[in-house]
């Protein structure tokens, strides 16, 4: 059971460092940092973050090869892996709101197979050249530095049955972001595993994250107020894709008048009870810990944290630390 905190890149860079000191002391596996448009790059805090750690996992979840080359992706993990002395992972995924830069996403599973690809080949040091219709390198490209590593794990972000079957052929692990659903989680191991079994690997092999909003708080009806403000912009990005979950127009129309007008109180006022714990981790610490426990019953090998963690990230981080991680671990 692998638990991680998934980080917002909107703070100072003290901020990075405690939050990560903490995190390792109460015995988070690692620390994933968005890369959401219009925040902060991630390179940032994970590189305050490997500075002042041993032992957390890190890496951004996710970049996405629309954005960035990924020869700059490529560079940026092996980067990070130098600067954590090999504790870095690779996220990619296609990327949200693309159209506010006035960026198509089009062929996105052939650019992120590609962007995999030649990712895996910079830094595995292969120099001899890349024919890819939207990624070519010619002959002698390289990252002209020493790597930490020849390989570094590659997550996929995607929800899909054609990006499970990509994940099945080349990534390491899927992460459903926006997920806290296990009937989503169940359905969505099931795909990943026929399509790892079809590209002859071990379903074992390819790992699961249920990803989401995460507000825990002594006060269960105050986090959850809060975690339905904070999960309003993306419900209206993820519910779409979950398909164990119809989201009538009564929630969304609404909803989506609150988030155009700025009001994500509004917004998240939207959301019914039954459908914020399917999206969200949030409540009293127990009540997490119960939905965590259930997520992992349904298949996923890794639950990640999502900000804001608590009615203050601090509190919520070590309330997620000292109260929910030992249950979830006893549980198990």
């Amino acid at each position: 059971m692998n638990v991680t905190l998934g980080v917002q890149t909107d703070k100072a860079a003290g901020d990075y460092t405690r939050l990560a000191v903490m995190a390792e002391s109460l015995g988070f596996d690692g620390i994933s940092v968005f890369h959401d448009l219009g925040f902060q790059p991630s390179l940032f805090p994970l590189l305050e973050m490997a500075r002042v750690t041993t032992r957390l996992r890190l890496g951004a979840a996710c970049l996405n090869p629309f954005l960035l080359h990924p020869v700059e992706i490529a560079g940026q993990a092996a980067a990070l892996d130098l600067a954590s002395n090999g504790r870095a992972y690779v996220g990619l995924a296609r990327g949200t709101w693309l159209g506010r830069v006035g960026v198509r996403p089009a062929r996105p599973l052939q650019r992120l197979a590609e962007a995999v690809e030649v990712v895996r080949r910079l830094l595995r040091g292969d120099d001899s050249g890349y024919d890819g219709q939207i990624f070519p390198m010619a002959a002698g490209t390289r990252l002209a530095y020493p790597r930490r590593r020849d390989a570094l794990d590659i997550l996929l972000g995607t929800w899909g049955p054609r990006g499970l079957a990509l994940a099945g052929h080349c990534a390491d692990e899927v992460k459903l972001g926006g997920c806290a659903n296990p009937d989503m989680i169940r359905q969505v191991r099931a795909v990943l595993d026929e399509a790892c079994r079809a590209a002859g690997r071990d379903p074992s092999s390819v790992g699961l994250v249920s990803g989401a909003v995460t507000v825990v708080d002594q006060d269960g009806a105050a986090a959850r107020r809060m975690a339905r403000a904070q999960a309003a912009m993306y419900l209206d990005v993820v519910a779409p894709l979950d398909t164990t979950v119809t989201v009538p127009d009564s929630v969304l129309a609404p909803l989506r008048a609150a988030l155009a007008r700025g009001d994500p109180d509004a917004a998240g006022r939207c959301i019914p009870d039954e459908l914020l714990d399917r999206f969200t981790f949030a409540g009293q610490p127990a009540a997490v810990a119960e939905h965590v426990a259930a997520v992992f019953e349904a298949g996923a090998s890794r639950v990640e944290f999502g900000s804001p963690h608590g009615r203050t990230g601090v509190y919520g981080v070590e309330l997620l630390g000292k109260k929910v991680l030992p249950a979830v671990r006893e549980a198990a």
